[in-house]
């Protein structure tokens, strides 16, 4: 398995796919990653070279949060919001919906 950004992304699937298993990557950031580093979208991870990884590794590094990174900016932006007590903290903190849906 290829390690990319702290996760082990399967190695059947095609690269584009793959690259999803990574919190904070859905199939357009994925897109646009492989179009960056000129990596083919439908090369399976197992026949990436050691230099393709090492490419989506370093754009992915530096251009884009990801995991525990973004994890931990979510998470704060709710505190923030819960700590000011404005009515989205509120909602947050009892655990309701926060955006107008019914409840």
């Amino acid at each position: 398995m290829a390690r990319i950004a702290g996760v082990d992304i399967p190695r059947e699937k095609r690269v584009e796919i793959a690259l999803t298993y990574i919190f904070g990557i859905g199939v357009p950031t994925s897109r646009k990653i492989l179009q960056t580093t000129g990596v083919n979208p439908d090369t399976r991870v197992k026949d990436l070279t050691e230099e393709e990884t090492q490419k989506l590794r370093v754009e992915i590094q530096n251009n884009y949060k990801v995991e525990g990174d973004l994890r931990r900016e979510v998470s704060m932006n709710i505190k923030r919001l819960m700590d000011i007590g404005c009515y989205r903290g509120h909602r947050h903190r009892q655990g309701l919906p926060v955006r107008g849906q019914r409840t």
